[in-house]
């Protein structure tokens, strides 16, 4: 499919199946606005101010969804962007409608639908 052809991202399917926390919100704003960071999850921890065990298990939630990468490095795993185009693009469209008020409510509201679909989670 040519780059120039717009595809419609459906972003209730996204926020329900990719970003369906804040804290992975947190997350792949912090990856966005930081693309070429490759970090351990005590450092990704640290800068985004969470605890290490949610801060892996959502960084584990991301690479499912296939928006990070991780890998070992010296038997320590780091964290990074995926370098695939297509979901860096969804990425970078799902960061700029978040400065969108309107759009920004109904994410949180997919989200928060999310939250109640998972009890017990720290988000």
């Amino acid at each position: 499919m040519p780059t120039s052809q717009a595809v419609e991202i459906d972003w209730t399917e996204f926020l329900r199946t990719k970003v369906n926390s804040f804290i992975k919100w947190d997350l792949v704003r912090f990856f966005h606005d930081n693309p070429h960071t490759k970090d351990t999850p005590e450092n990704i921890a640290r800068y985004t101010g969470r605890e290490l065990p949610t801060i892996e298990r959502e960084l584990n939630g991301l690479v499912e969804a296939r928006l990070l990468k991780v890998e070992d490095v010296n038997k320590v795993k780091v964290y990074r962007l995926t370098g695939d185009k297509a979901v860096r693009r969804v990425i970078r469209e799902f960061m700029d409608a978040c400065h969108d008020r309107e759009f920004r409510v109904r994410a949180i509201h997919q989200v928060i639908k999310a939250m109640q679909q998972a009890p017990g989670q720290d988000y």
